[in-house]
């Protein structure tokens, strides 16, 4: 699976971030998902490999703007490229309201393509494709906002060559009925079954994206058998104690909890204040603070996210940055 992050700022943008965005796809794949789409989403894309006509769909957590505003514009402008297959938009309520009424209100609403609303918060959510199946959690936040699971589809099973050649099974339409599960009969009247020669499928890649949310505890359910968490990290501890928690956002020490509890292997943060900076002068606090609070709760991977990142987490289960944060 393939994370790049269009956007990881909280509420606002800065000179270093733009607001929350992420575009997932499998591996090499030119299809991806997009989860929240802040203002300005449309033109991060610009920077990145995929296309508005490779959109499968689009997951919304919440319906703030810092995650939604986005949206009018990056329908109208797949429009203007000429998209016409459907797009499915699962969100909570208010979302397809606030989007129709914008197309509406500018003129905008004569798209070449339908759009697909599905409500993420009704109870028995689920979204799937040939790619990857999607459920909704709810968290804790000011408005009613969710986790997006997403499950890689079970991977199609390998043909161990070894265990082939080793059993004389002649390359060609032999093996192409033992990938479909037939049993085969050889020349020799030998009869080789599918489990003879498939190797052990591997574990579909799990991961869970989270809106804002001040409980990360509420995932306690689902995170077990998950791969990577990329969960909100708006503040540390002691900012936190100075703003209050009327905001309802987690700090990095709620977030290493949840994942440490889960025996979680990644955490990516992400959705930082604008008091965090990449670039830190004296005086300012860098987003450093953040990896290093969780650091002390978690032993797993932390890593701290940046528009324009690129994750690969691996069939094998690593986790690896593959781009940089720069435009490319």
């Amino acid at each position: 699976m393939r994370l790049t992050f269009l956007g990881t700022s909280a509420g606002l943008p800065t000179n270093e971030r733009n607001v929350t965005a992420l575009a997932l796809a499998m591996d090499n794949s030119r299809r991806w998902y997009l989860t929240d789409c802040g203002e300005g989403t449309q033109q991060q894309l610009m920077y990145c490999q995929y296309s508005l006509s490779q959109l499968q769909a689009i997951f919304i957590t919440h319906v703030h703007g810092d995650h939604t505003f986005g949206l009018p514009g990056l329908i109208t402008s797949a429009s203007m490229q000429g998209r016409q297959a459907p797009l499915v938009i699962c969100a909570p309520e208010g979302v397809e309201s606030f989007v129709r009424h914008t197309l509406k209100c500018t003129d905008s609403w004569n798209l070449p393509f339908e759009l697909s609303f599905r409500r993420s918060d009704e109870a028995g959510f689920a979204y799937a494709d040939d790619t990857v199946s999607v459920t909704s959690h709810p968290l804790s936040h000011r408005v009613p906002s969710f986790a997006y699971r997403y499950t890689e589809a079970t991977p199609t099973p390998q043909l161990d060559i070894q265990k082939l050649q080793t059993l004389s099974v002649p390359q060609g339409s032999l093996w192409g009925q033992l990938q479909q599960g037939k049993t085969v009969v050889l020349d020799n009247g030998q009869r080789i079954a599918p489990e003879q020669v498939i190797a052990t499928r591997p574990k579909p890649r799990i991961v869970v994206i989270g809106g804002d949310n001040d409980r990360p505890d509420l995932l306690d359910a689902i995170l077990p058998d998950t791969d990577l968490l990329v969960h909100e990290a708006t503040f540390t501890h002691d900012v936190l104690q100075k703003v209050g928690p009327n905001w309802m956002h987690s700090t990095a020490k709620m977030v290493a909890l949840a994942a440490a509890k889960a025996n979680l292997p990644h955490l990516i943060l992400t959705h930082f204040s604008g008091r965090f900076r990449l670039s830190a002068k004296p005086g300012e606090k860098s987003v450093e603070l953040l990896r290093q609070e969780a650091q002390q709760f978690y032993r797993g991977q932390v890593e701290l996210a940046e528009d324009f990142a690129v994750w690969e987490l691996s069939r094998k289960g690593g986790l690896q940055q593959v781009h940089g944060n720069k435009r490319r």
